[in-house]
């Protein structure tokens, strides 16, 4: 199985916002077993996104990678990847 190139997001911390560098993502919601379904989610040009199963808000901050988050710890690594 190959890795996946879309950064999957967590908010285990329960945190309104997650700020990534990221425009495109999956937010899983929290880590397995209690994740909800996977979502993509495209910001597009829009500054921020709601996703709309566990209503984190993701925020782009281009000072940020692709995989990085503030708060820090949000990726989520699929560990059967």
């Amino acid at each position: 199985m190959a890795a996946h190139a879309t950064p999957h997001f967590h908010n285990d911390m329960g945190v309104p916002v997650i700020e990534t560098g990221a425009r495109e993502l999956m937010c899983i919601g929290a880590t397995p077993p209690f994740d909800h379904p996977h979502v993509f989610l495209d910001m597009g040009a829009a500054g921020e996104i709601t996703c709309p199963y566990c209503s984190t808000v993701y925020r782009h901050d281009g000072k940020l990678g692709a995989a990085e988050s503030n708060p820090p710890g949000a990726l989520w690594h699929d560990k059967a990847a």
